[in-house]
């Protein structure tokens, strides 16, 4: 079978980690390689994933990127994947819980279309309550809306297919298309949009999975509020606040 990684960036990440790889063990397709990136923590983020690797049903690998930024991160983390013979790279988050279709779905829908696939985010059921997860739907229908109207992203611009929203926590993409697309942005989240730009100057095998889910943190709407969320997707920054609550 196609040589499948999966990548997960993680910074001080040991309180929610856990849930993270214990969902990745849930999969229906376990034929993958797993690496977690770890940006830089000085928390027990690493010691529970080799903790983890020693029961896993998967091998498990733990690389250390000290240059700051989830997009450093990932684009170390895909790297030294496709080094090591990946040729299949989906990627999610450290507070992520991909449900357990979600290798089987980023597999079929890279060897189906030979590029980068997009997920669906839904909000996490142990986190914030309805509203919250009402917010968080909001947010993504807005932010893809932004996405497909704002003048930047129209393909007199140089673009060869259409903008769809990306969300990076819930990404997969052949080894090949990455590379020549230039890789992930290494820069501080967020990444997905210049990301999914940079793909789509040179492809057009972009696809939508709907059965390719991750429940994502609402951690940022606590933390930023709605307002404060909107303006970080939108690259203005967290108004007052200097870090990324991720």
């Amino acid at each position: 079978m196609t040589a499948l990684w999966v990548v997960v960036p993680a910074h001080q990440e040991e309180a929610r980690i856990g849930d993270t790889l214990r969902a990745l063990a849930a999969q229906h397709d376990r034929d993958f390689t797993l690496l977690v990136v770890d940006n830089g923590s000085t928390d027990r983020t690493g010691a529970q994933v080799l903790a983890f690797a020693e029961q896993a049903p998967f091998p498990v690998r733990l690389l250390v990127e000290p240059e700051k930024g989830v997009g450093c991160a990932v684009d170390t983390g895909f790297r030294h994947a496709i080094d090591h013979g990946a040729a299949l790279l989906a990627r999610t988050d450290a507070d992520c819980l991909p449900e357990p279709g979600w290798t089987a779905a980023a597999r079929a829908g890279m060897l189906a279309g030979g590029g980068l696939v997009c997920g669906k985010v839904t909000a996490r059921h142990d986190e914030h309550g309805p509203a919250g997860r009402a917010a968080f739907r909001v947010l993504v229908a807005l932010g893809a809306l932004f996405g497909r109207i704002r003048p930047a992203h129209r393909r007199r611009h140089g673009y060869l297919t259409p903008y769809r929203m990306h969300a990076g926590n819930n990404m997969a993409i052949t080894a090949d298309l990455y590379l020549a697309s230039g890789g992930m942005p290494r820069r501080p989240s967020p990444t997905d949009r210049a990301f999914i730009n940079r793909v789509r100057r040179i492809s057009t095998a972009i696809v939508h999975r709907p059965d390719m889910v991750v429940q994502n943190s609402t951690r940022r709407i606590r933390a930023y509020g709605l307002r404060g969320t909107a303006r970080w997707y939108l690259n203005r920054g967290a108004g007052h606040r200097p870090v990324d609550v991720r």
